[in-house]
């Protein structure tokens, strides 16, 4: 008999038997609207979910310990909290926006707890880490309300939330390929919990999203908080919301900024030099007294110690002219987004540090400047993607790219996918540049290929021959 339906017997054997003894001892009936729930088709399915996946990734990570398997506890613990939002739905009307963050408050506590392993002090099983912890977001399908939510319909979300974790997965398959085959089967498993699993459950039960009671009870908000004392010092502000109804991305009807804000002004009709101030003879350096062409110590160390503006300057992430998305001064961002752009449409990455940005849609061209520690995943390009005075970057591209150059770089890591293989790769005074390709069967590992950045130059025939220097492993 195959193996999946002996599981699927043997777990509605087992809740027939709780509901024996919980239901009918004591002369309680087994009428309540959770137990009907419990022997539902879709929760029946979501427990073969989680026996036949969930267990898979709870497998591996007992034979690695330590954090992964702290994290494959939250994980396990995630989805435990997501089959009682699901019994609940079933006998609970659709609340408001309100009460539905407050009635998946429990799922998203979860995810909070997840997200705190990953900060502080970056651990060895930090991509480990990182990847169960983006993932949870896929779990965030059950708050879709509708189409003007503004979430993509649930099949797409779960799908979109492991690429934001398949950019950290794909991580750990690389660095472990030829270790340790434990943290590999780990990846693998979690990977194929989310697709095909938690997504070919949700196109099955629940593609338009949850199915709310009619006659059920109504979902109760969270009463409004009495005013707290006055203190000294007001309290942190509590974790972002994984249900937050705020986008990632930059919203047009933000006021704007850079160029945008110049253009604006320009055509106001306003005088442009109404503001100016008018330099007299006695401002000018030909005519003043105290030039004497010497500059002494005093002087010079005090221009050094007083810049007049920051290096670094305010954080954007605007589309400027409708032509162009900036993304400048990202620090610590995981989660930047960009999924409302067009073939027309280009991308200027300048001066992010330690961010994961989301190109969602094909673009005409991508640059990346000063950048340190950055990773970028987009899907096509129409141009090229470029890579400049950076440092530590990782960029992924899931769809084509005709060309990615790469000059005076250091650290490079490029994934390219399989309609990307034909792209031309341009290098110019860069080193460490590696290129991870995808192997030949669906499960097989990423191939990795490092791209000389020393060469030999050898005068023959009456010209320079050049040729790649190759090291040998020993």
């Amino acid at each position: 008999m195959d193996e999946k339906l002996i599981q699927r017997l043997e777990s509605a054997v087992s809740r027939l038997e709780a509901l024996s003894v919980g239901g009918f001892s004591g002369g309680v009936s087994l009428g309540d609207g959770e137990a009907a729930a419990a022997l539902d088709p879709s929760i029946i399915a979501f427990d073969d979910l989680r026996s036949q996946f969930v267990g898979r990734v709870r497998s591996a990570a007992e034979k690695i310990g330590g954090q992964v398997l702290d994290v494959t506890k939250i994980v396990e613990e995630a989805f435990e909290a997501q089959r009682e939002l699901l019994i609940k739905i079933k006998e609970t009307q659709k609340p408001s926006m309100s009460g539905l963050a407050e009635f998946l408050k429990p799922l998203n506590d979860v995810i909070v707890k997840a997200t705190k392993m990953t900060e502080g002090r970056r651990s060895d099983f930090f991509n480990h880490l990182k990847a169960a912890v983006d993932s949870l977001t896929a779990l965030a399908w059950i708050a879709y309300t509708g189409k003007d939510c503004g979430m993509s319909m649930p099949i797409a979300h779960v799908e979109e939330s492991w690429q934001m974790a398949e950019f950290y997965n794909n991580k750990v398959l690389v660095e472990f390929r030829n270790k340790d085959p434990n943290h590999v089967e780990w990846a693998k498993a979690l990977k194929e919990l989310y697709l095909p699993g938690l997504r070919d459950y949700v196109k099955s039960h629940y593609p338009l999203g949850p199915v709310w009671s009619a006659t059920g009870k109504v979902a109760v908000s969270a009463p409004p908080k009495a005013p707290a004392p006055s203190r000294p010092m007001p309290p942190p502000p509590p974790p972002a919301s994984l249900f937050s109804s705020e986008s990632p991305q930059a919203s047009s009807s933000r006021p704007k900024k850079g160029m945008a804000a110049v253009f604006d002004e320009i055509n106001s009709g306003k005088p442009v030099t109404g503001g100016l101030r008018k330099v007299t003879d006695d401002m000018k350096t030909k005519n003043r007294a105290d030039r004497t062409g010497v500059i002494s110590a005093g002087e010079k160390e005090g221009r050094v110690s007083s810049p007049s503006f920051s290096k670094a300057g305010p954080p954007k992430l605007e589309l400027q002219m409708g032509r162009k998305w900036v993304v400048e001064n990202q620090i610590g961002r995981k989660n930047l987004v960009i999924d409302d752009c067009d073939a027309k449409q280009s991308v200027y990455i300048f001066g992010c540090k330690d961010s994961v940005l989301q190109i969602q849609g094909k673009v005409n061209n991508i640059t990346i400047d000063k950048c340190t520690k950055m990773g970028v995943v987009f899907m096509d390009v129409v141009a090229a993607c470029e890579v400049v005075n950076c440092n530590g970057i990782e960029v992924q591209c899931q769809g084509s790219a005709p060309t990615i150059s790469v000059d005076n770089t250091t650290g490079c890591q490029l994934y390219l996918s399989k309609d990307s293989l034909e792209t031309s790769i341009t290098t110019a005074k860069s080193s460490e540049i590696n290129v991870l390709v995808p192997g030949a069967g669906p499960d097989s590992d990423w191939g990795e290929h490092a791209l000389p950045q020393q060469f030999a130059h050898i005068y023959k025939n009456g010209q320079f021959v050049t040729t790649p220097v190759s090291h040998s492993g020993g």
